[in-house]
């Protein structure tokens, strides 16, 4: 049960993040026809968000620590970008109205969501 919660509140906190960076983001895009339908669609989008950060972030941050280390850190910036940017892809192609388009808007999308993750979790701490 409290693993159920803590995913559902990521989950909530992703999708949050993501509206933010949608709206405040040239190239994060988000349509849809009614509110029901965006909320629904971030929800998809959090999720899709979550799985790639939880599996695909780790090794990714493993393969590349030399150049991290060479880097002080900022190539973590670009990994999110990268991140997300595939999940705009993803989600493209599964239907959901979410895109990215472009580097710099995946780049600056995945610092605000980082940001709004930061303030969400400090607000909401993960037991």
């Amino acid at each position: 049960m409290r693993a159920m919660q803590s995913i559902l509140t990521r989950i909530i906190v992703n999708a949050v993040a993501l509206a933010v960076a949608a709206w405040v983001v040239d190239g994060v895009d988000l349509t849809g026809d009614s509110t029901a339908n965006k909320v629904l669609t971030l929800l998809g989008v959090a999720a899709i968000f979550g799985l790639i950060n939880t599996f695909i972030k780790p090794l990714l941050t493993l393969l590349s620590l030399p150049f991290i280390v060479v880097t002080l850190g900022l190539l973590i910036f670009v990994i999110n970008a990268l991140l997300l940017w595939l999940t705009g892809g993803i989600s493209s192609a599964l239907g959901l109205s979410f895109s990215v388009e472009g580097f710099w808007s995946a780049l600056l999308g995945s610092v605000i969501i980082s940001l709004v993750s930061f303030a969400m979790n400090i607000v909401l701490p993960d037991k």
